[in-house]
């Protein structure tokens, strides 16, 4: 009887085990590639999210304008005048945003006699042009631009960035002088909190809307307050924390007890941002008493002379 080879059956069993092995890798590093390559292709719709109808205002205080920015498209924006030497807050809004569902927003600030001027990004609310990180950028220069047309003191104007327009607004304020730099639910990075969503992407080797406010958050020169909710489960706290902690003094973080990424008005955001003006903001001309933000050196100064 013919001695079996043992040695080529366990050839035969190393070489099908290896195989084996390695179809799986291969297929592992397909789906691998295949699901960043869908990420990288989709970059756009997980980041943008617009509401392409125009809306009027239905408040007879706040009045419809159209922005024209330097590259050719036209911007929808919602603008408040504010009473004399009261601060004129430009606002930027989340990736989802639009004006018509901001009415608690518009009218805590009208009441303190606060201006504002909402603008909506490119492809929003019957803004021309599709949105990207450097259009948005643009159209973040035209906000501030119109407002300095109108002859609106820098030192009175206060941005305003919540969620996605946190990462605009930071850029804009440190490249810009302005009157101070409010931040609600901000982000370190967006290509940071793609990553934690998804950790096993290398998002800052391939993502194209990055928004580093990591980056831009040190060259300020304006007081900058940063409000999180401490349930926010979008965009975690300690991104706020940590942003807070690179910025420059003035900068003070708040986190709201129990209040997640859409319910910070509702939950107190201008409880915090009315005091934090009032100890850090300089006016270009002393407030009205009308005025709700009073400056605390100039709140002193009128009741002197009561």
């Amino acid at each position: 009887m013919p001695a079996r080879n043992t040695s080529t059956r366990l050839s035969f069993r190393r070489t099908g085990w290896t195989t084996r092995l390695r179809d799986v890798v291969l297929f592992a590093v397909g789906i691998y590639v295949l699901l960043g390559g869908l990420l990288w292709l989709s970059e756009s719709d997980f980041l943008y999210h617009p509401s392409t109808e125009r809306v009027a205002p239905s408040q007879d205080w706040i009045h419809p304008v159209r922005l024209n920015t330097a590259d050719g498209e036209a911007l929808t924006a919602w603008y408040a005048e504010a009473e004399q030497g009261c601060p004129t807050f430009l606002f930027f809004d989340g990736n989802a945003g639009r004006p018509e569902i901001q009415s608690g927003r518009w009218r805590r600030l009208h009441e303190q006699g606060a201006g504002f001027l909402a603008v909506y990004y490119r492809g929003y609310s019957g803004s021309t042009g599709a949105p990207s990180e450097e259009g948005l950028q643009i159209d973040a220069q035209a906000g501030l631009s119109w407002l300095l047309r109108r002859d609106i003191n820098p030192d009175d104007i206060i941005v305003h960035g919540f969620s996605l327009g946190s990462g605009p607004a930071v850029r804009l304020a440190a490249t810009n002088a302005v009157g101070g730099l409010i931040l609600e639910a901000p982000y370190m990075s967006m290509s940071q909190l793609a990553g934690e969503k998804f950790p096993l992407y290398p998002f800052s080797m391939f993502m194209r809307n990055t928004y580093r406010s990591d980056q831009w958050i040190g060259a300020l020169d304006e007081p900058v307050l940063i409000v999180h909710g401490s349930e926010d489960r979008l965009i975690p706290s300690r991104h706020g924390a940590n942003l807070a902690a690179m910025a420059p003094e003035p900068s003070q973080f708040v986190e709201i007890e129990g209040a997640d990424h859409a319910t910070l008005v509702r939950d107190g955001l201008y409880d915090e941002v009315w005091p934090f003006l009032a100890r850090h903001w300089t006016p270009s001309t002393p407030p009205g008493r009308s005025c709700g933000v009073q400056p605390v050196s100039i709140a002193g100064e009128n009741s002197a002379l009561d």
